[in-house]
């Protein structure tokens, strides 16, 4: 009984030895999104409660951003590794940044919209000549779209106003008291505001841009240097991920109601409006990469249409998981 009892503490302890190991033996990757409201940079979260990343023995975590710009700083100060980023952000790249893109994450701007206080007397883009829009700063995306509504609405390009104040908090607190006409958000933002009738969608922003590339995953140049494996693995987890969520949308849009704090209303609505936006395989379309380059000129980010391998590193691409 004895020996048994030895040779049974031996395997227990060889199996927490041997578990310890395995844990050890997961990379760790710090992973960065600009925004916690918006359903896009949902995946990375989806992926570490699956389990998805542990499979491409990979430890991962998010952290959230107020705004592009500070992502793009935590990257270029290296404390984060990958980042969940704008399309119009590889402007920077092209500019020297010590990053660069790695993958196509999200096609036409579908999770974008303008959205008007609840009671809004508003009822069409074309009334938004001369209102006053709150939206990143101008050089953004939501910037750029703002011109993209104002120019098919015949109102040139600064036929709206725009307020720069950046985040969703300072948009939604000048809505609610009168200082702005309305506010760009993501969608999923402005159907919670419904809810809570402080405001409503106006208009989403695919018809404006319908081939584009609205997010992008980026990496540091260092990384994608020292370690590319670990880059592969990522993006092999990150869209594993993204097929899992195609076939598992009650389990996506628990982890959508936790993160995001919506309602289950809100999660299965931006659910079924955007996972079919999601890339696939991490390719770049040619026609969208065309309307982002002229975005960049449009937006005054560059001067010239830079080449494409100035914008993304393609070794990754396809992504096959």
């Amino acid at each position: 009984m004895r020996l048994l009892l030895l040779l049974s503490l031996s395997i227990v302890g060889a199996t927490l030895a041997l578990s310890a190991v395995s844990a050890q033996a997961l990379d760790k990757v710090h992973v960065g999104n600009p925004s916690d409201i918006a359903w896009a940079f949902v995946p990375p979260f989806v992926g570490i409660e699956a389990g998805i990343f542990k499979k491409y023995d990979l430890d991962v975590d998010v952290a959230s951003f107020g705004g592009d710009q500070k992502m793009q700083q935590a990257l270029n100060a290296g404390s984060i590794d990958i980042g969940l980023g704008g399309g119009p952000a590889m402007a920077f790249v092209v500019k020297g940044a010590p990053v660069v893109a790695v993958a196509a994450l999200f096609g036409a701007p579908k999770n974008i919209s303008i959205v008007v206080p609840y009671d809004s007397p508003i009822k069409s883009p074309a009334e938004l000549k001369g209102k006053l829009i709150s939206s990143s700063p101008v050089g953004s995306l939501t910037a750029w779209l703002l011109q993209r509504v104002s120019l098919d609405n015949g109102g040139g390009t600064d036929g709206i106003k725009i307020a720069a104040l950046g985040g969703f908090e300072p948009g939604v607190a000048a809505m609610r008291t009168k200082q702005i006409d309305g506010m760009m958000s993501s969608v999923e933002g402005g159907l919670t505001l419904e809810e809570k009738k402080i405001g409503r969608n106006l208009t989403s922003m695919e018809k404006y841009a319908p081939k584009f590339v609205t997010h992008v995953v980026f990496a540091r140049r260092d990384l994608v240097a020292s370690n590319p494996k670990l880059v592969d693995r990522f993006l092999k987890g990150l869209f594993a991920t993204i097929a899992y969520m195609k076939t598992h949308k009650a389990e996506t849009v628990k982890v959508t109601i936790a993160q995001m704090h919506e309602s289950p209303a809100v999660a299965e609505k931006t659910y079924d409006d955007e996972i079919g936006t999601f890339s696939t395989d991490g390719s770049f379309d040619p026609a969208a990469v065309a309307v982002l380059k002229q975005s960049f000129l449009d937006m005054g980010m560059l001067k010239d249409k830079p080449a494409d391998n100035q914008m993304y590193d393609a070794q990754f691409l396809p992504v096959k998981p």
